[in-house]
Order: structure tokens, then sequence, then C-alpha cells
């Protein structure tokens, strides 16, 4: 039985590129222990649902996993339990450990990285996630209702830094803009930074601005698929909220 540290390093092995086979050499592991770890369905004791059993959640944890879930996360049925995916830009570790830090909070089990073309994908079975994701459903999130249960929206109002963190960790970004303007009748430039979220759905774009509102922060609809934070002070603002994405 291998601790925690020794999976944690495995899987930023093999995020940072190595080999099944270099993994394990450099862990004293088997090849066959690295591919478990990344392919096989979780076979711990089922856990206690929150929603069924009444099992204390971890609501911090949870508000950033719904964010992270709405942004690049699916769920996906198989015959005795679901698997929750969320989609991780490889450049970005900080994100990918701390979606799996989310996952692992919540689940309270098992969570395996997945190597994929330019991504890495940070998965957990277990059979009660469409009970804590009640916005599954056939076809994509664009396609159906996203709307957020009442025991959800209580947990955003009580955390929304962490809602928005998982936002705008996995489906936005932060740019610097720039503009010339005239001065004194020359053209200066102007460089300014700007958070943007980017999703294709109304109601996930509707449910990022209600929870920028919840922390004061100023945003506008830049376009029919943008949320926009644009604003010296708002900028700032968000910046402490949710941290540096890295």
């Amino acid at each position: 039985m291998y601790d925690d540290s020794v999976r944690r390093r495995a899987r930023r092995l093999r995020t940072a590129g190595g080999t099944v086979s270099e993994v394990a050499q450099a862990l004293h592991v088997s090849r066959s222990t690295i591919r478990s770890w990344e392919t096989r369905p979780s076979t711990a004791p089922p856990h206690r649902c929150p929603r069924c059993d009444g099992r204390a959640l971890d609501a911090s944890g949870y508000s950033a996993l719904l964010g992270y879930y709405l942004g690049d996360g699916c769920l996906s049925r198989a015959a005795r339990y679901s698997t929750l995916r969320i989609s991780c830009d490889t450049v970005y570790p900080g994100v990918i450990d701390d979606v799996s830090r989310c996952v692992a909070s919540v689940r309270q089990g098992p969570v395996h990285l997945v190597p994929a073309p330019g991504c890495t994908v940070v998965q957990a079975g277990w059979k009660h996630w469409p009970c804590l994701f009640p916005q599954h459903g056939p076809g994509r999130k664009h396609e159906r209702p996203i709307v957020l249960e009442p025991w959800q929206r209580e947990i955003v109002e009580q955390h929304p830094a962490e809602f928005l963190r998982g936002l705008f960790h996995s489906d936005g970004s932060r740019v610097r803009n720039w503009a010339r303007r005239p001065v004194a009748g020359e053209l200066k430039r102007y460089d300014y930074p700007r958070w943007q979220f980017s999703n294709t759905s109304a109601d996930i774009r509707d449910l990022c601005g209600w929870a920028l509102n919840l922390v004061d922060v100023a945003w506008r609809a830049s376009s029919t698929k943008h949320v926009s934070v644009s604003r010296r002070a708002a900028v700032a603002r968000l910046d402490e909220v949710i941290g540096p994405k890295a």
C-alpha cells in the first residue's frame, strides 16, 4: 500500500510527460501499479452521500468543484457508478492539484489523473455523483437548462470565491488588453489587465455574473459568449478573490 504522497508524485511525473516505465523506475513502484492508479475505477468501499445519507459535505471544496464542473466537467454513467471528469490544461499544474483536492474532499476517496492530448483529466468514480450534480443530463451543457438547486445556491452564497475560482480557473483567462487614445494630439498606448470567462451556456454565464455580484466585482457581458471583468479595481478584487491561475 502506497501513501498519497507517492501517488501524487506519480501523477505529477506523468503529467510532465514521463512514461510509465520512467515513473515506475523513479518511484520504485511496479508499472502495473502506476497504470492501475490511472485507469482502474475505484474499488474502495462506498462512502456515504451528503445528499442521501446526511454525511457532512466540505462546502468550500464543493463550491469550487461545482465551478470546475460547470466550466470543463462532465459526468458519464456506467452500470454501477458514475464518473466525474474535469479536463484541465496541462500547462496549469496548480489547477490540476486544486481540482484533485476538491474531488478528494467531496468524494472522500481515490482520485485518478489520466493524461490526454493537451490536457490532464482528473476523474473519480462514485455512484452518488448525480446526487451532487443534478445538472447532469443528456447532451452538452449549453444545450439544456443549467439551474442550481436551492441547496446549491445556498452553498455558493456562503462560498462565492471558491465557486468563482472553479469557473475562472477552468473556462477563464487573465489577459492584457491594450488601446490607443489621443492625448494632447498624440496617440498613446494603454495596457491593462482583464479577466474573461468564456462559456457557450447563457445559464452558466448568468451564474458567473451572479457570483461576481456576491463579491462586489463589476462585470459586463462583452459578447454572446463572454463575461468580462475589466475595471482596474474590479480586476484587483477578482485577483484577490480567486488567486492566480497557475
